[in-house]
């Protein structure tokens, strides 16, 4: 879905403990699909839900990992509570997850298998968390009908992923035509970026150094070593290259992964004359203020 085709939408939180962070049942209007959020610490007692005993897809979250990215697994059920019972018992990494179900039951086996091969290939164009499934199940094969069906079904649960933290399945958003364009210069190499509501987007094509001084923080090493296992950086020459635009989680994430270095991205990003994004922000502030 292109921004110019979006409108607004109204998701409905239930927080069913009557905290924040407690179960958070998830409804948008005009939907029959539902969502459920449930921290592995409260899953012992919230498993006897009627959403768990539904048929359903669903996604096993672990925190950053060190490389500034999740870790998740996508699995699906009929019904999802046994499967959720066995990874409770079995997998270690996380620490909540997100189910979809049918409020009307609707979904049967094929459909929520369909569901679960389409989000294992997201996740890899993506390219934005950790896969820790080990296999990329095949489409089943469905009639027309329900393969419409379930990419709607799919476009729902897409839009309601963000609100919930995970941001796993998106990919970077283009460029909008009246946001600057960002450069980075220093050590040899060059790239260009912008801002976005996911993050700083650096765009593909944009270069990085090949070597990291001492100072540099552990974790940018570790998402810089994540992002060559991934071929998202590719050995170029003297440098290594973009392949792909990717979304860091801030200026300084972004300047500081491909410089080698610590930096302040708010500073070293600059447009085409020079104004660096912290002057940019500033003089938007100013405006906005008058």
């Amino acid at each position: 879905m292109n921004q110019k085709s979006r409108r607004g939408f109204s998701i409905r939180i239930f927080l069913a403990d009557g905290v924040p962070d407690g179960v958070r049942v998830v409804e948008k209007y005009n939907w029959t699909g539902q969502g459920i959020m449930c921290p592995r610490s409260r899953f012992s007692t919230a498993r006897t839900r009627d959403e768990f005993n539904r048929t359903g897809i669903y996604v096993l979250l672990g925190p950053l990992s060190g490389e500034d990215q999740p870790t998740i697994y996508i699995g699906e059920g009929d019904p999802v509570r046994p499967r959720l019972e066995s990874h409770n018992s079995n997998k270690d990494f996380w620490t909540s997850l997100v189910a979809f179900t049918s409020k009307d039951q609707n979904l049967n086996k094929a459909h929520v298998q369909y569901l679960e091969s389409r989000l294992i290939t997201l996740a890899h164009e993506a390219k934005r968390c950790v896969l820790d499934n080990v296999n990329s199940p095949q489409l089943p094969s469905l009639a027309e009908a329900d393969i419409a069906d379930m990419e709607a079904f799919l476009d729902e649960m897409l839009l309601i992923f963000p609100v919930l933290g995970l941001s796993a399945f998106e990919k970077p958003p283009q460029k909008p035509v009246d946001e600057h364009l960002l450069y980075l210069r220093g050590r040899g190499i060059e790239a260009t970026g912008y801002e976005a509501p996911q993050g700083f987007v650096v765009q593909s094509g944009s270069q990085a150094v090949k070597d990291t001084v001492p100072s540099i923080h552990n974790y940018m090493v570790t998402l810089r070593n994540k992002l060559l296992e991934k071929d998202i950086l590719v050995d170029q020459d003297d440098h290594y290259i973009l392949s792909q635009d990717y979304v860091f989680d801030s200026p300084s994430t972004a300047a500081g992964v491909l410089l080698g270095r610590t930096a302040n991205g708010r500073i070293e990003w600059k447009d085409e004359n020079g104004v660096t994004l912290k002057e940019l922000q500033s003089q938007g502030q100013e405006a906005e203020n008058e």
